[in-house]
């Protein structure tokens, strides 16, 4: 996942960019706020020296007030996919629904916008348009680009827009078939075109950065349109292998494959409170030896690729560089796996030295042991607790408020969850029974709201709502279900729903926004 903060504000010919065609989305969003008076507290925080006991201290001594340091900040956000959002033709995109949605954020107060992977979504496999089953870690998901932004840029006519697909869930093929080609012939005609956006097309690809990443991602797009496999461990040999002659004759391959080379072990994790056999991913294991090696080039890019893209990034599954769940390939289920060592912190020193400090949220959830936390603290990256968790053991749970840290991003429930009200519905009378004492309630109102309030007064910088939880949806408003494979990533928001509908929503998450601390020093 991915957090993009809101700034303040910008020129109004600010608007969200698609650098196009160009296999990467890069998202620049500029908050437009209306004015708000701020306080201050006085005083610049000095220290009273040569000063001994019992003599007079200096005349502005209580004005000498602590200042909280801008990086501790309370904060709070919105959990939104850009699939979700309303769109003329089956999908949101980054067009200008997306920057209503940012407006309306903004009279929320909240400072922070949080996304799932931006990366080609998953189309093979039965993935159905899974941001975790991307084609590539460095590209961006083209289905997001906005058909008129692109009619604006002079690289569609209007002419050539296609009725509008009328579909409360995401359909991704038929998305796809509709868009691809209009997307494709959009990227033709930047690539002949001349003018600024052609200035940038070919900054981009001159990039340094760009390019050490750019041309392998061409490659591999190209062939796996071209063999229609649903993984790369299918393809013959001298294209697994990158060999110089295969990759020359990518379109001319017809037949003769090799099927050798499946990877010995693939990903996946432990049973866990989403699956009683475990999950299993089926992704090829990092060879961490052989990373180390090479001082772990490949994530140093990656999260470098990512820093220049967005504010923050959550890394999921971050307990694996303790301790991986390694399961054999030809497994049916995860739960037969074994725990293998992670690479720990010499991954961070690598990536530290390289790319500098970078915004890392470590999502610690699952199975945590002791060297989890330990690695996770000792590179200073905020953990997760998660409200739907907390309430179905004792005193001790992590996931209570009363357990939640400082350095925490703090949720209702996230992409995995249900909703709050879906959550509710489907609780066991016991679990129930303590969330309404913990909450002080005797009978139920407004779950969705309550457990968006308690979230808010964490103690936790950091606090991140489902939308679908500020809409107070019931289950038809998940957005995944792990470990089953189809009907998901398609939720949007409904077609009754507009951001301008959505005053009362703004007004009360402001007010709570307020109560805690968490609006930004500008609107206080």
């Amino acid at each position: 996942m991915f957090l993009l903060t809101l700034s303040p504000p910008s020129p109004p010919s600010t608007r969200l960019h698609h650098r196009h065609l160009s296999t990467a989305t890069a998202i620049s969003v500029r908050q437009r706020q209306r004015s708000v008076p701020r306080f201050k507290n006085g005083g610049e925080g000095k220290e009273v020296i040569g000063v001994r006991v019992g003599e007079d201290l200096p005349a502005d001594y209580a004005d000498r007030l602590p200042r909280t340091d801008p990086r501790d900040r309370r904060r709070a956000g919105i959990l939104l996919h850009p699939t979700s959002l309303r769109g003329r033709y089956g999908i949101g995109d980054l067009g200008e629904e997306a920057l209503r949605f940012v407006d309306w954020l903004s009279e929320t107060g909240c400072s922070v916008w949080q996304v799932l992977p931006l990366v080609p979504p998953g189309r093979k496999g039965g993935e159905d348009g899974s941001p975790y089953a991307g084609q590539d870690a460095n590209c961006g998901n083209t289905l997001l680009i906005s058909l008129e932004e692109l009619v604006k840029d002079g690289l569609l006519t209007k002419d050539e827009l296609p009725e509008p697909i009328n579909s409360d869930r995401v359909k991704y093929a038929a998305v796809a078939e509709v868009k691809d080609p209009l997307v494709a012939k959009a990227a033709e005609r930047l690539a002949t075109s001349e003018g600024e956006l052609r200035n940038q097309l070919e900054d981009f690809r001159r990039d340094p950065m760009i390019l050490s990443w750019l041309e392998d991602a061409a490659y591999f797009a190209a062939i796996d349109s071209l063999l229609g496999t649903s993984s790369w461990f299918n393809w013959p040999d001298p294209l697994k292998n990158r060999h110089l002659s295969a990759l020359e004759q990518v379109y001319q391959i017809k037949e003769g494959f090799s099927r050798s080379g499946f990877p010995r072990l693939v990903s996946g994790v432990p049973p866990d409170a989403f699956s009683d056999t475990g999950q299993l991913w089926g992704s090829p294991i990092y060879d961490w030896i052989a990373m180390e090696k090479d001082r772990f080039s490949w994530w140093t890019r990656r999260l470098q690729r990512a820093q220049s893209l967005y504010d923050e990034f959550r890394i999921d599954h971050f307990r694996a560089f303790a301790g991986y769940w390694a399961v054999p390939s030809e497994a049916k289920f995860a739960m037969v796996g074994r725990w293998k060592a992670g690479p720990g912190k010499s991954l961070f020193n690598a990536i530290f030295k390289t790319a500098g400090n970078i915004n890392i949220i470590a999502e610690d959830l699952g199975i945590i042991t002791d060297d989890v936390v330990q690695l996770r603290k000792s590179i200073g990256a905020p953990g997760m607790a998660v409200l739907q968790f907390a309430f179905g053991s004792d005193a001790e749970n992590p996931h209570l408020p009363h357990n939640h840290e400082k350095n925490q991003v703090i949720y209702t429930g996230t992409h995995d969850n249900d909703t709050v009200k879906g959550w509710w519905d489907t609780l066991p009378r016991e679990e129930k029974t303590t969330v309404l004492k913990y909450l002080s309630k005797s009978e139920e109102n407004d779950r969705p709201w309550e457990l968006i309030r308690l979230a808010l007064s964490s103690v936790a910088k950091t606090t991140i709502i489902p939308l679908q939880d500020v809409l107070a949806l019931g289950s038809s408003g998940r957005m995944n279900i792990p470990g089953t494979q189809f009907g998901n990533w398609s939720w949007r928001i409904p077609a009754s729903v507009s951001f301008e509908s959505l005053e009362a929503e703004a007004d009360r998450l402001r007010d709570m926004l307020a109560m805690f601390g968490r609006l930004p020093t500008d609107q206080e």
